[in-house]
């Protein structure tokens, strides 16, 4: 029989996960791999640690190995904010009168304000551990950008951060958050780079996007001894330092014989949402368990929903390894939607792969509908959630409703990625209805899609 649920499933210290999970080595198709951008041969490990760290290189490319080990100074990190609280939201319950058991993990417990710290810490103690002087990075929204230069200082390491130009404007006060922590924060696309300059000279007035501070932040690494370039989401070694989000929501449902019917996640790059459904994706590859996965992403940014699943650049400057993903083009920059975090072209390679095997499904929603449901949430919940927290928020009160017309009691689990305090500027503009929603057209994506290289 299954125990009262009490209203925050709190898990001990000790049960804080020791090992990160690697959905690869369970899944039946492997995601492809990166290919070098010259040759389109697949990237060897010398050529991936001229930019990134050498012991992230191992786990990206390491498909085999189901857990690595969770060093311990990370664990004693991890215990400063972790583990995370899984929410049971009996006020939303109540507010849409459905049967539904809605249950929200929430990563929003620490100064970056969102789960970006879980792989921030470990990418800043891998540069440690290398003896590096420095990183550089990009960061959307700002909540990756704030993470890293938290845990830069945690580890006594330079921090520079090219941040999307139109969120380095809309958010002012996530920017200082990064400058407390002694970060270096640059708009992007900006004039200190070279693929900077020209992505400049090539759209006059852009707003930037994450594939253009990619281009940057690589650049800058490059050309700077004892500096590596490391990022917040899309490649496989960021998505499985986040597991430690899924593996805590299923010990956590475990506890009170807890078997959720859906899982919800925004989707941007995906490592939020790889981290949320790993452990219960993997579940499914091996035939143990069946649950229904939804990923959703912005109709401004519609990657999984109306892209392709091809090769293309990571970045819009074209100077990183191609990826096998469903991707927009690189050269998309959508339009300034406020959930700064999603705005990437493309989608992780696993979280891909997971789609076309049909093992998650996707959808996308519009902001306005989005910032609705954060309203809703937010004044029976007591949060106010991130906007990109509220597209999985949406969909979660939309499969509620559901519950509620068929009567079914069924289990939604979603992630909720972090809180909105630095987001008022949207919210501002929901409040004022002045926020629009912007859906690229069939034409524009192919455009963008046109640029894609072709793999023979």
């Amino acid at each position: 029989m299954t125990r009262e649920i009490p209203y925050k499933i709190y898990l001990e210290e000790d049960e804080i996960p020791r090992r990160w999970y690697n959905v690869r080595a369970d899944m039946k198709n492997k995601p492809a791999p990166l290919l070098n951008p010259a040759t389109h041969e697949p990237m060897k490990a010398e050529e991936l640690e001229a930019v990134f760290c050498s012991e992230l290189v191992k786990q990206e490319l390491d498909d085999r190995n189901p857990y690595f080990d969770i060093p311990e100074q990370i664990v004693d990190f991890y215990k400063m904010y972790r583990p995370s609280p899984l929410v049971r939201a009996y006020c939303l319950e109540k507010e849409l009168d459905t049967p539904a058991h809605i249950y929200y993990k929430f990563e929003g417990n620490n100064t970056s304000g969102s789960h970006k710290l879980n792989s921030a810490i470990a990418q800043a103690y891998y540069a440690k551990q290398q003896g590096l002087k420095g990183v550089t990075t990009e960061t959307g929204a700002g909540q990756w950008g704030t993470a890293l230069s938290m845990a830069c200082a945690y580890f006594g390491l330079d921090c520079q951060v090219y941040m999307v130009k139109v969120s380095y404007e809309q958010k002012p006060f996530r920017r200082e958050v990064m400058r407390t922590y002694g970060a270096k924060v640059t708009p992007s696309p900006s004039m200190e780079t070279n693929v900077g300059r020209k992505i400049n000279a090539e759209f006059p007035g852009t707003t930037g996007s994450l594939g253009c501070a990619i281009s940057e932040a690589v650049e800058a690494a490059a050309s700077q001894e004892g500096y590596r370039y490391v990022l917040g989401s899309v490649l496989s070694q960021v998505l499985i330092h986040q597991t430690v989000i899924g593996l805590e929501t299923k010990r956590a449902l475990d506890k009170y014989d807890i078997v959720p019917d859906i899982i919800i996640g925004c989707a941007g790059g995906g490592s939020n949402l790889g981290g949320l459904i790993s452990p219960f994706a993997g579940e499914i590859v091996r035939g143990e368990n069946n649950y229904r996965i939804i990923a959703v992403e912005p109709a401004s940014c519609p990657s999984l929903t109306r892209g392709k699943y091809v090769y293309d650049f990571c970045d819009t400057g074209k100077v990183c390894p191609l990826a096998k993903m469903y991707t927009l083009g690189s050269g998309y920059i959508p339009a300034p939607n406020h959930a700064g975090g999603l705005r990437y072209h493309g989608m992780s390679s696993i979280v891909s792969q997971l789609y076309d095997d049909g093992i998650l499904e996707a959808t996308s929603v519009k902001q306005t509908d989005v910032f609705a449901a954060a309203q809703r949430f937010a004044k029976v919940e007591g949060i106010l959630p991130a906007p990109e927290s509220s597209h999985a928020i949406k969909v979660a009160i939309d499969e509620a409703l559901k519950c509620k017309e068929t009567g079914e009691a069924k289990n939604i689990v979603f992630g909720l990625t972090g809180t909105g305090y630095f987001d008022m500027v949207a919210y501002q503009k929901f409040n004022d209805g002045v926020m629009d929603d912007y859906c690229p057209t069939d034409e524009e994506i192919a455009r963008s899609l046109a640029g894609c290289p072709v793999i023979s």
